[in-house]
């Protein structure tokens, strides 16, 4: 009897088992929902992952309501911060309604309570914690893109005079680098060996990335090229001419730190000094103010 139901219980569960393997097989997803879960599952982190997949079937009215000009002007922001995590603008779009509804409905809890400081930071959270991940990863970015590009310039500058072609060598030191220029590299390469010509690649290149420096660099190829300038030296004095952009940037950096440095100081630090230091005199001092206040 005991072997009877031990059969029939491994029977059971196989069954159930097969009947779950045999739906996810035949289950068609839709293309963007399959690329939210596959990019969710490998590059994102598993928050994320599970707003995407809570949020991507209200992704398409998100959308509509957006409107075709706010779509194409988010999706230009995702594209300059380099699609972080995998960030499409569906899965943008998904986030946007999962956030939204959180920050909503948790404002109303906390404005019927009368907390209205927490509802209006919950409202807040709601309408802005998508965009402040873009904006953020826009910035650290472009920063570091930056920052490496003259190095970068000056080592294809060797890698070409030692005697290869630009192609060639562009390849050669894009391989060698990591991070978001070196993935630009990489993008721009693949559209020449795609057929796409040199000139429209850097253009695409440009498009992408919304830096001075990156501009710069892409004017100077297509100049040079159209003029027959040696590509070393123009590759040489661009390097030189970022740095110097660079410690300029820096400099006025640095000198708007300065009135805000001075600014904190005399709004908090000053005048907490002075009543710290009154307070110590008037304590010190042995004065009864119960004396002087006829109590």
């Amino acid at each position: 009897m005991a072997l009877l139901l031990a059969l029939v219980t491994g029977l059971s569960v196989w069954g159930v088992f097969t009947g779950i393997r045999v739906y996810r097989a035949e289950a068609v997803l839709p293309d963007d929902l399959a690329l939210a879960l596959e990019v969710g599952v490998t590059r994102t982190g598993p928050v994320d992952s599970l707003v995407d997949r809570l949020g991507m079937r209200y992704a398409p009215a998100v959308l509509r309501l957006m409107g075709p000009g706010t779509v194409a002007r988010y999706r230009r922001r995702i594209d300059l911060a380099g699609n972080p995590g995998g960030l499409t603008i569906d899965r943008y779009a998904a986030r946007r309604a999962v956030y939204g509804f959180l920050g909503a409905v948790g404002g109303l809890v906390f404005l019927t309570r009368g907390q209205y400081i927490v509802a209006l930071l919950l409202f807040a959270f709601g309408m802005f914690w998508t965009e402040v991940g873009i904006w953020s990863a826009v910035r650290i970015r472009k920063d570091v893109i930056e920052r490496t590009l003259p190095d970068f310039l000056d080592v294809l500058a060797v890698v070409v005079s030692a005697g290869l072609g630009f192609r060639q060598a562009l390849d050669r030191v894009a391989s060698r680098y990591e991070g978001p220029w070196a993935d630009e590299l990489r993008i721009t390469l693949r559209q020449m060996d795609l057929g796409m010509s040199r000139r429209q690649a850097f253009a695409e290149l440009r498009r992408r990335n919304d830096s001075e420096q990156v501009a710069m660099f892409v004017t100077a190829l297509q100049q040079g090229e159209e003029l027959g300038a040696p590509i070393v030296d123009t590759l040489v004095a661009l390097a030189k001419d970022m740095r110097r952009t660079d410690a300029q940037n820096a400099r006025r950096k640095a000198a708007r730190a300065v009135p805000k440095a001075t600014m904190m100081i005399t709004t908090f630090m000053v005048p907490a000094t002075m009543i710290l230091l009154g307070a110590g005199l008037i304590l010190g001092s042995g004065v009864d103010f119960g004396s002087l206040t006829g109590k």
